[in-house]
């Protein structure tokens, strides 16, 4: 299965994606998000928290690599930006961890090798001033599940039949 991608104009569009994201995980899912700064990153952490009934505030730390919030599932949030040696997240075993709920992982790029080959991979881009486009690409079977889940309904429902609310 191909990359899905999503456009969102707005941090609360952005954390909707993520909470709908959130609906779908199940222990042990791993999110890996990729973009530069101020592209959504934390945004869609935050809604994937909310998907995952979590109450506290995501926020992204400065000094701490990890935050694990509760929620119908644990958030394990883990934002690898003031990384200084990949191996630093080795010592942290975040899989082994997060076993028992969902890792998200921002600035991966920073430690790759030490991170799960399967994953889903969120890229954030801009696409002007205001737009974002997240790109989700599955990374092993588990994922591409994931985003088949995400899909945007393209069915119709028939003549006169009530019409289901779209959740983004």
């Amino acid at each position: 299965m191909g990359p899905l991608t999503l456009s969102s104009d707005s941090p609360a569009a952005t954390r909707r994606i993520g909470a709908r994201l959130g609906r779908h995980l199940r222990p042990g899912d791993v999110i890996l998000l990729l973009g530069e700064l101020g592209t959504g990153k934390t945004c869609l952490t935050q809604g994937i928290g909310r998907g995952l009934g979590v109450t506290d505030q995501v926020k992204s730390s400065s000094f701490v690599l990890v935050n694990e919030y509760g929620g119908r599932l644990r958030l394990y949030h883990a934002d690898l930006y003031r990384l200084e040696d990949p191996r630093e997240v080795m010592d942290l075993a975040l899989e082994e961890t997060a076993a028992d709920g969902v890792l998200a992982v921002e600035w991966p790029e920073r430690a790759w090798d030490e991170l799960p080959p399967e994953h889903l991979l969120v890229r954030l881009e801009w696409e002007d001033e205001r737009r974002r486009r997240l790109t989700l690409e599955a990374r092993g079977h588990r994922y591409e599940e994931l985003v088949r889940a995400l899909l945007p309904a393209t069915k119709q429902p028939p003549r006169g039949a009530a019409r289901p609310r779209r959740r983004v």
